[in-house]
């Protein structure tokens, strides 16, 4: 039994496999229809979630399976106090695997410690969020056609963004990937991030706060909204949150096969005049993230 807390959790073949397998599950949606039938999914989510939580609940039905799912936290005994281990323990008497999304750092690691089933991470704090960097890599292959070799720019809030750091683990293990930061002073990409992942695979890399300078060399462009929920003043968040607005005429500039990516939901940080424009790729990411979920599920439960 194996669980998946951490994108690192999966190698690059691995990856590579899961990639493969969404693939084929959207070439032959029919050939996946059945392969879990009796098996149950439960959706923990201890956080407010739309396309986290649907896309988990979608990929389990369209593989045949049922869903148990708990998406509010109040509703929940921890509102009584059970603890995550004995919630954890719970839950794997009712499903055959778990998705568990927690404001906590960690706590999908603890869940998975005293789980008896597999336990996905769909998100812990600022930490982690390793089934949106599925959906990106699976974006990623499908627009670029390759890992190695691209220059990605990250835009907006570096510093809580547990999307941009899953991101960045998974793409530093592969060849010649480039990473430019863009964001304000006070939400630049946490120290041990730059230092742990990109410096120690002696990755090119370089911080700016204009993304106009940038736009020329990317070939992705990965949006995040500044999260209210993560800051401890308003009036920082306020001063912030408007830092970076992405505009058609701001794309003017970028490459004709540039991917914008966002890993939603987006406040005002795109503007939806980009959505017409054929290198807007965060709504095919959304659909994406539900083929590797599916792709991640059959892998955990073992089935061939």
């Amino acid at each position: 039994m194996r669980s998946v807390i951490d994108i690192l959790d999966l190698s690059v073949e691995e990856l590579d496999e899961l990639v493969a397998c969404a693939n084929d599950i959207i070439a032959n949606p029919e050939k996946y229809a059945h392969k879990c039938a009796g098996k149950k999914l439960a959706t923990l989510f201890f956080e407010p979630s739309t396309r986290t939580r649907l896309s988990f609940e979608a990929a389990m039905y369209e593989l045949g399976g049922n869903v148990l799912s708990m998406s509010d936290a109040k509703s929940s005994s921890a509102a009584k106090g059970e603890s995550v281990a004995d919630t954890a323990k719970t839950i794997s008497c009712y499903a055959d695997i778990i998705a568990m999304r927690h404001p906590k750092e960690g706590a999908p690691l603890v869940a998975s410690m005293n789980a008896t089933v597999p336990v996905i991470n769909a998100g812990d704090g600022g930490h982690n969020h390793p089934t949106q960097t599925l959906a990106d890599l699976l974006t990623i292959s499908r627009e670029k056609g390759r890992f190695n070799d691209i220059t990605v720019g990250f835009c907006g809030d570096l510093k809580f963004g547990r999307t941009v750091h899953s991101l960045i683990s998974a793409l530093s293990r592969y060849k010649n990937v480039k990473f430019v930061l863009i964001s304000p002073e006070e939400l630049k990409l946490p120290s041990y991030v730059k230092k742990d992942i990109i410096q120690k695979n002696n990755l090119e890399y370089v911080q700016t706060t204009d993304l106009e300078s940038v736009m020329p060399e990317l070939d992705i462009l990965y949006m995040t909204r500044v999260q209210r929920e993560r800051f401890f003043n308003e009036e920082d968040y306020l001063r912030l949150k408007d830092s970076y607005i992405l505009t058609p005429e701001k794309l003017e500039t970028a490459k004709k096969d540039l991917c914008v990516m966002h890993p939603l939901p987006r406040v005002n940080e795109i503007s939806v005049a980009v959505d017409d424009d054929p290198r807007a790729c965060y709504f095919k990411q959304v659909l994406n993230g539900k083929f590797m979920r599916m792709a991640l599920i059959l892998k955990l439960l073992e089935v061939k």
